[in-house]
């Protein structure tokens, strides 16, 4: 009986200790790349074509994540992405949509790494926040926006990637992210809500 309590015990410590050493687990990731965004619909005109096409700028993401849950095949980390866009170009047959926006979404998650101790660490994410739009003050062919030039709207972030063991702490990062949300203010009737997808890749550095 002796021996079995002497054995729980040990394992109780060797957990807490583990335990205490993962909390000690951070990083903070650096990643560019493009976003892509899904075209609206605006129903009810007579222009041939009917969708407002968004452009593909190059956007810049950067997330902190603190790893609480670590059982050596997977480990659960909270992160908290947040994902720059500092332009996106509109296209419309008329001239009522804004030329541009920026935007910025911040969506705390939590992040499941596949063998987080291994060379090759693939991930899932997910988690929700919000997206903050700034529209342009000018119109798309020349004029003044009559809209609004700030729009905050919530954001769903569904993502997943791939962590490569580089240097020491340092990790090579590929991933993809999509960002649920709804629409800047576009001076039009359109859909409620967008995909904003962005794949990128970075450098993270654990410590």
């Amino acid at each position: 009986m002796a021996r079995n309590w002497f054995a729980v015990a040990v394992i109780f410590c060797i957990t807490l200790l583990a335990a205490t050493a993962v909390g000690q687990k951070n990083d903070v990731s650096g990643v560019i790349g493009r976003t892509f965004i899904s075209d609206q619909g605006v129903p009810g005109t007579l222009l041939t074509d009917k969708n407002i096409h968004f452009g593909n700028g190059i956007s810049y993401e950067v997330s902190y994540g603190r790893r609480f849950i670590d059982i050596w095949l997977a480990s659960i980390s909270v992160e908290v992405p947040f994902m720059h866009d500092p332009e996106v170009k509109l296209n419309y047959g008329q001239n009522v949509v804004p030329k541009s926006y920026s935007a910025m979404y911040l969506t705390p998650s939590a992040r499941v790494n596949f063998f987080p101790h291994a060379a090759f660490s693939p991930w899932i994410s997910g988690g929700a926040g919000f997206a903050h739009f700034h529209e342009s003050s000018t119109l798309l062919f020349g004029g003044p926006n009559p809209g609004a030039q700030g729009t905050t709207t919530s954001a769903v972030q569904l993502g997943l990637g791939l962590d490569v063991t580089f240097l020491g702490p340092f990790k090579l990062r590929g991933e993809v992210r999509d960002f649920y949300t709804g629409l800047p203010d576009l001076n039009v009737n359109s859909q409620k809500h967008m995909h904003n997808y962005f794949a990128g890749a970075g450098v993270v550095w654990s410590f």
